[in-house]
């Protein structure tokens, strides 16, 4: 913490891709930590690597930062507009004889690889260039003159304490031959001079924290607070990757996930609070802390984000899922002008599906004058012998007067008394004539979102269907 007790956490993603799960879940344990604090959380983008960076992947970070609820406190910061003040402590450190330049060739550079691994030595950097006292010249480096002897201790808050020997550790470039500095130096920079208290990564970081405590420690900043976090795997227990299924934040967005199941889920992927499994947003901003945080990796399960999705779904406002389905209705050109009917749709679909995609899917036949039958259900319930109990719904609904849920099933049953037959004859070809299926939300609910009139042309329209197919 700062002297005044702020905490400071900071999420600085690579503009070079899209923001993955990996990536969403290290901005939302900074998020989580610096809202419970009482802090402050930093978004900055590392786009030094002006090759890879690319605007459409700063926005596309953005954006899903955005979706997920993840507010920042500042203006997002750019490194690439602060590579002067990199320079300059690049130069501070050279004029302090604590960097030097290196002219090594990347053919001389492999050759030495080479040269180490065949006598099994650990293939770093020799210190050719480290006690020459060479100048800047044409395709030179600068390179971190780090201590050759002793231990760098990582006091992790998750990990507990890390040793690591300084002779495994190499003179380190802190600034590329075109004047960039790179990720290790360029971070350590910046999270200082940003005054980051707590810094939480993933583990795939902790190799480079020895280094970087020993550049914090060479140039005179305050040392943060360091918590490695482990990775997320696939069920195979391998590092997360395409092939176990989407990566992308965003592509679940596309697939119809609201953005609180995915933090919801994202969260539990290495954290915990007893046998809780479902958290609003503020409960998790109460509870989160770092000792919660498990040592071992978490495995990602598709099947879980999509029972938790379903949860989410269920429980949401019918007017939030109308808007947030509406995407998905425009996609299958479904015309939603009518908010009010969109809304009594979603209503009808959103206990049984596990996406907004899946609603939208499931809600075509409300929206279309002309449905299709499902060839098996026609065959088996839009058929002469059942026509007439058709006929006669076609004939009495319009007299209907409590067109309700309960109204509609007192008129089904006594219906299907009087017709002395099975309450599923009479049930099952109105479905089918109304929904084009022998699957759907329950049919009182169908007739009631679609009208009496809707309900009666479409029966009508099943009629004609038997009349033309079926005799």
């Amino acid at each position: 913490m700062l002297k005044d007790g702020t905490v400071r956490t900071r999420f600085a993603p690579s503009p070079t891709g899209y923001l993955h799960i990996g990536g969403a879940r290290t901005a939302l344990f900074n998020w989580l930590f610096a809202r419970h604090n009482d802090g402050k959380f930093i978004l900055r983008i590392e786009d030094t690597d002006q090759l890879r960076s690319t605007k459409e992947s700063t926005d596309a970070i953005l954006d899903a930062m955005r979706w997920l609820g993840l507010d920042w406190d500042e203006e997002p910061y750019f490194q690439a507009e602060r590579v002067k003040i990199h320079r300059k402590m690049v130069q501070k450190l050279i004029d302090e004889e604590k960097a030097y330049y290196c002219i090594c060739t990347p053919e001389e550079l492999e050759e030495k690889r080479k040269k180490a691994l065949s006598e099994k030595r650990k293939p770093k950097y020799d210190g050719t260039c480290r006690d020459k006292n060479i100048g800047r010249t044409e395709g030179s480096v600068v390179r971190f003159k780090s201590p050759q002897m002793g231990v760098t201790i990582v006091n992790d808050l998750i990990k507990g304490k890390v040793r690591f020997n300084n002779s495994e550790l190499d003179d380190l470039i802190i600034e590329r031959s075109d004047g960039y500095p790179t990720y290790n130096f360029a971070v350590v920079v910046d999270d200082a001079r940003m005054e980051i208290t707590h810094v939480i990564r993933g583990d795939d970081h902790l190799n480079n924290t020895p280094r970087q405590i020993l550049l914090y420690e060479a140039l005179g900043y305050r040392v943060p607070e360091f918590a490695h976090v482990s990775m997320i795997l696939g069920a195979d227990k391998a590092r997360l990757s395409k092939r176990h299924g989407a990566t992308s934040v965003m592509t679940y967005k596309e697939m119809g996930y609201l953005p609180e199941a995915l933090v919801n889920y994202l969260v539990r992927l290495g954290w915990s609070h007893g046998d809780q499994e479902i958290f609003s947003v503020p409960e998790l901003i109460n509870l989160f802390t770092l000792e919660n945080v498990g040592k071992s990796a978490a495995v990602f399960n598709p099947e879980k984000l999509l029972w938790l999705n379903q949860h989410y779904i269920k429980e949401s406002p019918v007017e939030k899922l109308a808007e947030e389905t509406r995407p998905f209705f425009e996609k299958l050109q479904l015309n939603v002008s009518d908010i009010q009917y969109a809304k009594q749709v979603v209503t009808d679909l959103k206990t049984r599906s596990k996406t907004l995609a899946e609603i939208a899917d499931s809600s075509a036949f409300y929206f279309k004058d002309e449905i299709e039958y499902d060839k098996k259900a026609a065959e088996k319930f839009l058929k002469v012998e059942l026509a007439e109990h058709l006929r006669t719904v076609a004939k009495e609904l319009p007299l209907l007067k409590d067109f309700t849920k309960e109204g509609i099933e007192t008129f089904l049953r006594s219906l299907a008394e009087r017709r002395e037959t099975k309450l599923k004859f009479i049930a099952q070809p109105i479905r089918v004539a109304i929904t084009g299926k022998t699957v759907s939300p329950g049919i009182d609910e169908v007739m009631i979102t679609l009208g009496k009139e809707k309900v009666v042309q479409r029966i009508n329209r099943a009629l004609e269907y038997i009349d033309k197919y079926r005799k």
